[in-house]
């Protein structure tokens, strides 16, 4: 399979086998129900060939899913071979982000908690440019370029018909610590000032003074689909990348989420923290 068909298919998989495990059926169960095999029960599972979203559509009732879940998992059937506007990258992309950008551009909401940096959909091109310099791993200028314009096209997101909710919660680290140069710090400041205003964007300040909080192992992101069971929680480790989506690991990632955000300045207090951060510069 073309890896332009495999993250949808992925997450399709990841879904049919979550519907399914929930439902405490087997592989012959389902398969039993909808007059189909055991094998194709499991193509469908583990991302192998194409689907007809009939029988998709089929399982998530025989499954018990809610007519949310089944519209949503029934787009993604139907869609499995549709391509983003990555697609022409897909061989020069790691599947990780293969997979990001297709989750992401699927998402009805992204939830942000970032304690390093600023989440990439409201850096501004310098800022990107600065910390793609800053690798460990030297990188030739025309691939920094190549990254950083990936990230602006991945921005473009939250100005479509479809844009999804973007809530950021950023450590005061964050916002104190001047990447590239006060001069693009600056700029990188009044852009989340300007985001602040926005209709799909919401962003908040978790201050030093609150001390520890919920998310001490680092930076996430839950990416929201239309159903939240479906969600899935993106990771991105110095090693690699990593993508969780049982019960109990997106229970968990949003508990902090819903601890940090109480924890953290609410919009208008958090733009005046910046502001007088990026006075100070």
């Amino acid at each position: 399979m073309s890896s332009r068909t495999t993250t949808r298919r992925r997450q399709l998989g990841a879904s049919m086998r979550k519907l399914r495990a929930r439902a405490g059926m087997t592989l012959e169960d389902a398969g039993r129900l909808v007059g189909v095999s055991k094998a194709t029960i499991s193509r469908y599972e583990t991302q192998a060939g194409p689907v007809k979203w009939p029988i998709v559509d089929a399982l998530c009732r025989e499954y018990g899913a809610s007519d949310t879940e089944r519209t949503a998992v029934v787009a993604l059937a139907k869609d499995a071979r549709r391509v983003g506007w990555w697609h022409s990258l897909a061989d020069s992309i790691p599947e990780s982000m293969n997979l990001l950008l297709t989750l992401e551009d699927e998402a009805v909401r992204e939830d942000h908690f970032a304690c390093v940096y600023v989440p990439g959909l409201l850096q501004t091109r310098e800022y990107a440019t600065a910390l793609q310099q800053a690798n460990e791993l030297r990188l030739e200028q025309t691939e920094v370029e190549r990254l950083v314009n990936i990230r602006m096209k991945r921005q473009e997101i939250l100005l479509g018909p479809r844009a999804p909710h973007l809530w950021a919660i950023l450590d005061e680290s964050v916002i104190r610590r001047v990447v590239g140069s006060p001069a693009i710090m600056k700029d990188q400041l009044q852009r989340l000032l300007d985001a602040n205003e926005s209709t799909n964007v919401t962003l908040q300040v978790l201050p030093f003074a609150k001390g520890a909080h919920a998310a001490a192992l680092g930076s996430f992101v839950i990416l929201g689909a239309a159903e939240k069971s479906l969600d899935v929680v993106y990771v991105d480790l110095h090693s690699g990348s990593l993508f969780m989506e049982t019960d109990e690991e997106l229970e968990r990632y949003r508990l902090a989420f819903d601890y940090l955000r109480a924890q953290a300045l609410d919009m208008e207090a958090s733009s005046s923290l910046i502001y007088d951060i990026r006075k100070e510069l």
